[in-house]
C-alpha cells in the first residue's frame, strides 16, 4: 500500500532522570537524593512501551534484564489486563517515569493499547520534558516516520473498522510521527 497519513511533529526540551544526574556518585537510581519523598522513590525510572507478541521472548527480556542489572527500576506492562482504555494507574506510571523506551516493531500499530500509551508518552515529553528513546526493532524507521507499510495498513484498518469511533486516530498519528523522528536506536536486522 503506497498510502501514508499526513501528520505533524513538534519538539520539546527533556528532563534528565536521577540515575543520569547522579552518574558521578553512582551508576544506578538507588543513589537518589535524600530530599525525595517516599512516594517519589517508588516511581519507575523507565517505562517500556512495546507490542508483546513481536518482542517479548527475545529483545524485551534482554533489555529488561540489562536495565535490572544496572539497578534501573523498569516497568513493563506485560501482566496488565488489556482493555479499551489505559487505566489511571498506568497513565500515572507513565507520567512519573523519567524515561520511556518505545519499541516500534512490525505489529506495533495493530495494538490500540500501544498507541494509546504512546499518546500519553508523547504528552509527557511535550509537557514535562520526559526523555523518550525510540527503538526500531526489525522495522524500517521510515515506515513509522512516514506512516507507511504495516503502520499505514494498521491505521487504515482501524479507520475502516471504527470509522464512527476514531477520536484517537489523530493523536496516534501525531505521536507516531513525533516519537519516531527523535534520535533512536535501530536494530541491525530489518525484515
Amino acid at each position: 500500500m503506497g498510502s501514508s497519513f499526513s501528520c505533524f511533529a513538534s519538539t520539546s526540551s527533556q528532563r534528565t532522570p536521577s540515575f543520569i544526574i547522579n552518574a558521578n556518585t553512582a551508576s544506578s537510581p538507588s543513589s537518589v537524593s535524600s530530599q525525595q519523598t517516599p512516594s517519589e522513590l517508588n516511581n519507575y525510572e523507565v517505562f517500556i512501551n512495546f507490542r508483546g507478541k513481536d518482542i517479548r521472548d527475545g529483545f524485551l527480556s534482554f533489555l529488561f534484564e540489562s536495565l535490572k542489572e544496572k539497578g534501573i527500576d523498569t516497568f513493563k506492562d506485560e501482566n496488565l489486563q488489556k482493555g479499551t482504555e489505559i487505566t489511571p494507574a498506568l497513565k500515572q506510571t507513565i507520567q512519573e517515569s523519567c524515561i520511556s523506551i518505545v519499541i516500534f516493531s512490525k505489529n506495533y500499530a495493530d495494538s490500540p493499547w500501544c498507541l494509546d500509551e504512546l499518546v500519553v508518552i508523547n504528552e509527557c515529553r511535550e509537557t514535562s520534558g520526559q526523555m523518550v528513546l525510540p527503538v526500531f526493532y526489525r522495522v524500517d524507521p521510515t515506515n513509522v516516520q512516514e506512516l507507511r507499510g504495516p503502520f499505514a495498513k494498521a491505521l487504515f484498518r482501524y479507520l475502516q473498522d471504527h470509522s464512527d469511533t476514531s477520536p484517537n486516530l489523530g493523536g496516534w498519528c501525531h505521536a507516531l510521527k513525533t516519537i519516531s523522528n527523535l534520535s533512536a536506536f535501530v536494530s541491525n536486522e530489518i525484515k
